[in-house]
């Protein structure tokens, strides 16, 4: 169903120069199809396009912008199946994931279309003394300029929509790298927007090998850099971007805390679910699970039965949960880090089996917390059990992390959720469910090692913006 070959986007127009970059399927472990790879003279281009954009993207009025976003809603929603099959193969997604992952697509332009048009200031009250009498203050957010974007391998889609919905809302060009493994998503929203009637540089989408995309941070001319991806790279990433903005979701080992009020059939499903969708590939995806232990011994037997259950394979099958890995190294480096536990004295509780990309979903226990697989993102699908006996306790081990994007807490204690919310040093806190839940409208970003700034539509739209302040002074009222 894949194309022979895929172009890259320069300049809003398909290039095929090449066929230099091949994409797996990552399940049979074939060539898929092969995509054009950008040079640095190709990414040169986008960029120098993107600043000769900025003005005639700048100047479109609020109804055009949402037309172009509308547009995009209503070709999204056509191609959906072929969305989703196309992520079943470049990203091993199971096809149920993958059209979940082509409705938030929609979803998050839809929302970008709705804010396109609210993109207010404010009237701001000078007068705060006598020698400001006579002087009104008013702001606007208007278009920081050409923008970077560098997206990630586990959400070829919607990730990526995170970034180009709110530039294409406020008004920024953008050049995008996807991720050379899961290009075609990137590719395929590229399509769609040749379609409109954007102005000629609004964007470019170049996928490149990760040694020759320097320009995507160093370049002076982009005036702001949103990178997802792995901590190493994204800090790496900012400290050569210059004086540019930069944006960062880095991931995390997200913690869920299980208190004895729970509803155990409900957590069960939640948890596992958590842990194991998008085989575990997710950067908030359930990794630590903490229980109270009053209630461990039930909800450890609940959970291995659940996760016993769960049917692994081929990604077309519409019964398929597990799929692989994005590849057969990554498989073995987690393979390693389970096997390092267990060296350290932990208990598989389940799975731990390892067949190529494919890894079994796996509950370990008594897993010392120093070990990888408690301390790093594990970004597959294992969870590490354990348990506690005080609330206070269980919260201040969900901080001892290097990361801090979300933590999800089982509880129907009201007092409990406001000492979760005000203690947990992340950038959300979801009550009755996983820390995996997200809508796309929300804040969503994390703290330490886990990134900074704040995507969700609204909220990346004010990152790309820059308030610009008028001062009025009328001379019958003010002061000497």
């Amino acid at each position: 169903m894949l194309n022979d070959a895929y172009p890259y986007y320069l300049a809003n127009e398909p290039h095929q120069p090449n066929t230099d970059l091949e994409v797996t399927d990552k399940y049979a472990g074939t060539v898929a199809t092969r995509v054009a790879l950008a040079d640095a003279a190709a990414i040169d281009q986008g960029i120098a396009a993107a600043q000769a954009a900025a003005e005639p993207m700048r100047n479109m009025a609020a109804y055009e912008r949402q037309a172009v976003l509308n547009h995009c809603v209503t070709r999204f929603t056509q191609r959906a199946e072929e969305l989703a099959q196309t992520l079943r193969i470049e990203a091993g997604k199971p096809i149920n994931d993958a059209r979940g992952e082509v409705s938030r697509l929609i979803d998050t332009f839809r929302i970008a279309a709705e804010e396109s048009v609210r993109m207010n200031g404010e009237v701001q009250e000078l007068e705060i003394s006598a020698r400001a009498r006579g002087y009104r203050g008013m702001w606007k957010r208007v278009p920081i300029g050409p923008c970077s974007f560098i997206s990630p391998f586990n959400f070829p889609l919607n990730l990526a929509a995170h970034k180009v919905a709110p530039a294409l809302a406020v008004g920024c060009p953008f050049v995008l790298k996807p991720a050379s493994r899961t290009p075609l998503g990137a590719i395929i929203i590229a399509e769609v927007l040749a379609e409109t009637d954007l102005p000629k540089g609004a964007f470019s989408v170049l996928p490149c090998r990760r040694d020759g995309a320097d320009l995507f941070t160093t370049d002076e001319r982009l005036k702001l850099l949103s990178f997802t991806g792995s901590p190493g790279v994204g800090w790496g990433l900012k400290a050569n971007a210059g004086k540019k903005k930069v944006v960062l979701e880095l991931g995390g080992n997200a913690a869920c805390v299980v208190e004895p009020d729970a509803d155990l059939d409900d957590a069960t499903q939640r948890l596992v679910h958590g842990a194991f969708y998008q085989s575990g590939q997710s950067c908030i995806g359930v990794q630590r699970i903490l229980i109270h232990a009053s209630i461990y011994n039930d909800l450890r037997d609940r959970l291995v039965q659940a996760t016993g259950g769960l049917i692994a394979g081929d990604p077309a099958d519409e019964n398929t949960f597990v799929g692989p890995m994005i590849s057969e190294s990554e498989a073995k480096r987690l393979d390693g880090w389970v096997q390092e536990a267990k060296a350290r004295g932990a208990t598989v509780l389940c799975g731990g089996q390892r067949t190529g990309a494919m890894l079994e979903a796996t509950l370990l226990e008594n897993v010392p917390n120093d070990t990888s697989v408690c301390q790093e993102e594990a970004f597959g699908p294992v969870a590490v059990l354990s348990s506690y006996d005080d609330f206070d306790q269980a919260l201040d081990r969900v901080n001892d992390s290097a990361f801090g994007l979300q933590a999800g807490i089982f509880t129907r204690d009201l007092y409990k959720m406001n000492r979760a919310w005000d203690q947990l040093d992340v950038g959300g806190v979801v009550i009755g469910d996983v820390p995996s839940w997200r809508v796309d409208n929300m804040p969503y970003g994390g703290v330490k090692d886990s990134g900074l700034g704040r995507e969700g539509v609204r909220f990346a739209m004010e990152d790309m913006t820059e308030i610009r302040n008028l001062v009025v002074r009328d001379p019958s009222r003010a002061g000497s």
